[in-house]
């Protein structure tokens, strides 16, 4: 792009007046909606924790922005939609986003050198050295004295999920599933992967519902279920250490239908359903059903489904058998048979057709809930040279994600938005203008008055703002 400094810009004319834009609005925002994560933050307490999970290395004599600040002001950044580190060189003018963060001085005028002044936040370079991190943790780095504890991250992902919760459920469905991440440099730990066709990443996502509970990097050269027994085991024993009684079901695809993640369930009192792969044991198994659902099908010419289930053992990788549900369904293309493997049993089973259409089937949100992740909360931006920094944008990523669905668990309920996802409520409630006006008793936000979402704005106010005296009543 052509380096220039531009006065203003005009466009045709209108009614035979000059129309003319300048970029000199002063304190004005684009994102004055966001002021509602900063309610939903401090109800759920989630920044302040993220910080505490980094260790800080610099001269406290030395430094204006703390941990704190910059974990904040990158979370923020990316719920309003700025992945890039280069966007902040222009954000941290913003004086709403000064606000989020927690800045005293919103207009930074007490900065230590001259150049800085007028500017409250911290810029791309600061940034930077936070992302780039170290690869050991009190090893000496110039500029990169920062560094993160992965398991203190992971510990607050798990709390996060069962503080959402007033009371305990009686059941839990924990969907593994892992999608591919494109890289398009020379990445530490960057493999080819044959069904995905690139050079990619391989993260592995844990949900339970809209709740993110793991955001786990990987490299593409394993099978993606390689780390899923160790994952799921460290998430369920923080689980069950405060929910004891609760029934826990794991649910994926065929890629996680493995012997040590079935075997470890089943020794730890956790349910499974998983898809299974197609092989000629499984259909000749399923050959009764299949022949059925096709004369059905030819009788009426309706796509038709039938449903069976058996006890199934492979010739060499399982160690018992177990219970199958096969669904024998005849489409125009023909026939289109699935299989899943559960030990589910008594009434957590009831028929096969509600156990694969109702409860397997669900699944299929996940998909929606990793698309806001990758798409809305930018987790693909794993551009850094080593795994450890990419990483840590995935935890910020999720972060972000869990600051956003806390919004609308929390904020949004009984809306027209409660069902809205992240890119939905970026674009029609955080994208909002407003003017700041900055006084000795006040900061005013002037928000714009044509703005379609205000009513759904006051009420997501009102909501958190009762959650807010609820939970402070309660401590």
């Amino acid at each position: 792009m052509t380096d220039c400094k531009i006065d203003s810009i005009e466009f045709q004319a209108h009614n035979h007046k000059q129309v003319v834009a300048q970029f000199n609005g002063g304190n004005i925002t684009s994102d004055a909606g966001s002021i509602l994560l900063r309610q939903t933050d401090q109800r759920i307490g989630l920044l302040k924790r993220f910080a505490a999970c980094f260790s800080d290395d610099r001269n406290p004599e030395l430094i204006e922005h703390t941990v704190l600040d910059l974990v904040s002001q990158r979370t923020y950044g990316i719920c309003c939609g700025y992945e890039d580190l280069n966007d902040h060189d222009d954000l941290r003018h913003d004086r709403l986003l000064a606000l989020l963060v927690g800045k005293a001085d919103v207009e930074g005028n007490d900065r230590r050198r001259e150049s800085d002044q007028g500017i409250a936040l911290a810029g791309k370079s600061t940034l930077n050295r936070l992302e780039l991190i170290p690869q050991v943790s009190g090893e000496y780095h110039r500029y990169h004295r920062i560094s993160y504890d992965p398991l203190k991250v992971d510990a607050l992902m798990a709390n996060l999920f069962l503080e959402s919760f007033e009371t305990p459920p009686e059941k839990i469905v924990l969907d593994l599933d892992t999608t591919d991440d494109p890289l398009h440099g020379n990445q530490e730990g960057r493999f080819f992967n044959g069904y995905y066709d690139c050079y990619c990443y391989t993260p592995l996502y844990v949900f339970c519902g809209e709740h993110l509970l793991l955001s786990r990097i990987q490299t593409a050269n394993v099978d993606g279920a390689a780390n899923a027994v160790v994952e799921i085991k460290q998430i369920i024993e923080k689980i069950r250490q405060k929910w004891p009684e609760v029934k826990i079901v794991v649910r994926g695809d065929s890629g996680f239908c493995r012997e040590e993640l079935m075997t470890w369930c089943e020794a730890n009192d956790v349910f499974f359903l998983l898809g299974m792969g197609k092989n000629e044991r499984l259909l000749k198994k399923a050959k009764r059903q299949i022949s059925k659902s096709k004369r059905r099908y030819y009788g009426n010419k309706q796509p038709t489904r039938r449903f069976a289930t058996f006890m199934y053992r492979t010739q060499k990788s399982w160690s018992c058998s177990r219970q199958v549900v096969c669904k024998a369904e005849h489409l125009e293309k023909g026939a289109n048979p699935r299989f899943v493997v559960t030990n589910l049993k008594g009434d957590d089973f009831v028929t096969p057709q509600f156990l694969y259409e109702k409860i397997y089937c669900a699944r299929g949100d996940m998909e929606n809930r990793i698309k806001e992740q990758q798409m809305d909360m930018f987790a693909d931006r794993t551009s850094t040279a080593v795994m450890r920094s990419n990483q840590l944008r995935m935890y910020f990523s999720a972060m972000a994600y869990i600051l956003m669905q806390s919004l609308r668990r929390i904020g949004l309920q009984g809306t027209d938005f409660a069902k809205a996802q992240c890119g939905t409520l970026r674009v029609k409630l955080m994208k909002i203008g407003a003017q700041i006006k900055i006084t000795a008793r006040r900061i005013l936000l002037s928000l714009a008055s044509a703005c379609p979402y205000a009513k759904i704005f006051y009420q997501a106010w009102l909501n958190l703002n009762a959650s807010l005296k609820t939970a402070v009543a309660v401590t």
